[in-house]
């Protein structure tokens, strides 16, 4: 089933320590750009100069894919 998913940080959100594993830190994809959901890959850096206000689609939710400015995001009714 497809879904829309807005996400408004463009950062990662970095966990606690008892959320860490053995081998280092662990960060949680926020943007929504990551190719490796749930955890972070680095992808956000490709929104690093959205302006603030504004909301942006990605085509595919792919990072080096084409963006555009929208003026709304409209949801159906359930």
């Amino acid at each position: 089933m497809a879904r829309e998913v807005t996400h408004e940080a463009a950062e990662p959100v970095r966990l606690n320590e008892t959320d860490m594993g053995d081998d280092g830190l662990i960060y949680v994809c926020r943007c929504g750009l990551s190719g490796s959901k749930p955890l972070c890959d680095g992808s956000h850096k490709a929104a690093a100069d959205e302006e603030d206000g504004v909301l942006y689609k990605y085509a595919n939710d792919d990072p080096d894919g084409p963006r555009r400015e929208v003026a709304e995001i409209v949801y159906a009714d359930e």
